[in-house]
């Protein structure tokens, strides 16, 4: 067996990879699914797409590829974080829909938990911050909509977990019920520090700890997938949250090290060791991976809006038709003028953490159009990976590395990482495997099966695509942040 299959369940659509066993992607089968918007600032799937759509491009790129279920060693899975699902145990019924990472609803209650007190306790233990993004607040509200939910779950008879634990639990026919460290530090309820799902929040929150699921190593035995789905059994060896896998698939092993991931959003994690960092710029502080029971800790940023704002010019405004019309467009727009878009849809994230606050754009003139929106839109992926970067490098601890590897659908406009480039004042290196995500999970999937290098290995196995350099003047990069800072300021006081 020479293959391993990565499935990569992100927010918008699924995907199922097959690499061989030098890791290079031999098949790749995607569907995308649909997302629900019942009311502003909310964000729904339908858990029953989500599994679909996985079943489905798994079985595709077995046909695609002819590569026989026989010839695949193990399967790892990577996911979107922080969303929520709750099942019932018997059926597999659904309480709810899943509650997406990026929805907003319980901010109302996040404001309240923060001003009795409670943030520097949550942020103490989880290393979080108070915000409805994360899976805890979102589990208490689909508890709090379902009357006696909390005593079904009490019982045994409700189930909880983020996206990968739903995926492994529909993948084994109901056997296992368990999620990685990384995605348990998610949910807000996960001691960092002692490994452990913390009984003081889940008391503070009024959440069951009967409904969380076991909490296993990156690398692990995750069970056996069903012999019916693929024509034999597969055992799930590797999971890690999508931006952990990122880092993994980047062989950000060392302390320094960091990543920036251009999907639906921004994700930039700096590997921080063994200790974790507390940060004092609103960083998040996160489990990057855990091997053989040891952990490893990443200061985070999370921006919220990334490649979601170029699907709001094509679904929104209706200026382009595909995301690659945003490159030329950007290119010839009238370098004259100084168009800001703060892309805050769905509030801020990361260093600002302002779930209210709503998107605006500045410096319009009557010659603005389609083209100066595409070159904002992208540059405002740019300008929100420097504010992360900013918040970093005021925590870090140790020196950090200067090189930032970039991944993710974005990282392939030349266009937008040259402007990233050019607005941190730092090189950006873009590996030759893009679907860096996927060959974390991959990896970590394929190294327990024994089939791929160890860490060390794995890290000389990683090749430089293209190095962007800065090549813009000190003077140009501090008036265009200036800029950016003065209309994020605007938009958060409005």
């Amino acid at each position: 067996m020479s293959h391993v299959m990565a499935i990569d369940q992100g927010t918008t659509s699924s995907r199922a990879i097959l690499f061989n066993k030098d890791m290079r992607i031999v098949g790749m089968a995607q569907e995308e699914f649909p997302q629900h918007y019942p009311a502003s600032g909310w964000v729904e799937h339908d858990p029953s797409d989500l599994w679909s759509t996985v079943a489905a491009t798994c079985r595709a790129v077995i046909e695609r590829t002819e590569i026989p279920a026989d010839d695949i060693a193990a399967i790892g899975i990577t996911n979107q974080r922080e969303t929520t699902v709750v099942w019932e145990k018997a059926t597999g019924k659904p309480l709810h829909n899943a509650i997406v990472w990026q929805d907003r609803r319980t901010a109302d209650y996040c404001a309240e938990m923060r001003e009795a007190g409670h943030e520097e306790t949550i942020t103490a233990k989880t290393g979080l911050l108070m915000d409805p993004y994360f899976s805890g607040t979102k589990l208490k509200w689909i508890l709090d909509q379902n009357e006696g939910s909390r005593e079904r779950a009490k019982r045994g008879e409700l189930m909880f977990g983020t996206v990968d634990t739903y995926i492994i639990w529909r993948l084994t026919g109901g056997a296992v019920h368990a999620t990685d460290a990384t995605n348990a530090c998610r949910t807000m309820l996960y001691d960092i520090e002692k490994g452990s799902w913390s009984t003081t929040i889940c008391d503070l929150l009024d959440i069951p700890m009967e409904m969380l699921p076991e909490v296993r190593n990156s690398a692990g035995d995750f069970g056996m997938t069903r012999a019916d789905l693929f024509g034999r059994e597969i055992p799930i060896l590797g999971v890690a949250g999508d931006q952990q896998a990122a880092t993994v698939g980047q062989a950000c092993f060392q302390p320094g090290m960091m990543k920036s991931t251009y999907g639906t959003g921004c994700f930039a994690l700096m590997n921080t060791g063994d200790t974790p960092v507390r940060s004092q710029n609103r960083l998040l502080t996160t489990v990057a991976y855990q091997l053989d029971g040891k952990r490893t800790y990443a200061l985070e940023g999370s921006i919220f809006i990334a490649g979601a704002v170029v699907q709001w010019l094509r679904d929104g405004l209706k200026i382009i038709r595909e995301a690659s019309e945003t490159q030329p467009m950007a290119e010839r727009a009238d370098v004259g003028q100084q168009v800001i878009l703060v892309p805050a849809f769905t509030g801020l994230g990361a260093p600002y953490w302002e779930p209210e606050s709503r998107g605006a754009i500045f410096g319009l003139t009557r010659n603005s159009g389609p083209n100066e929106l595409a070159r904002a839109a992208l540059q405002s992926v740019g300008f929100q990976t420097r504010d992360l970067l900013e918040a970093m490098r005021a925590d870090s601890p140790s020196d950090m590395g200067g090189v930032l590897r970039v991944d993710g659908g974005m990282s392939a406009s030349d266009w937008t990482m040259q402007f990233l480039s050019d607005i941190i004042g730092a090189p950006v290196d873009r590996p030759e495997v893009k679907e860096t995500t996927a060959l974390g999970a991959a990896w970590l999937a394929g190294m327990k099966a024994g089939i791929y290098p160890d860490q060390k290995g794995f890290a000389e196995s990683w090749k430089l695509e293209r190095r962007f350099e800065p090549d813009m003047t000190d003077d140009d990069r501090r008036h265009a942040y200036d800029a950016w800072k003065k209309a994020v300021a605007a938009t958060i006081s409005v």
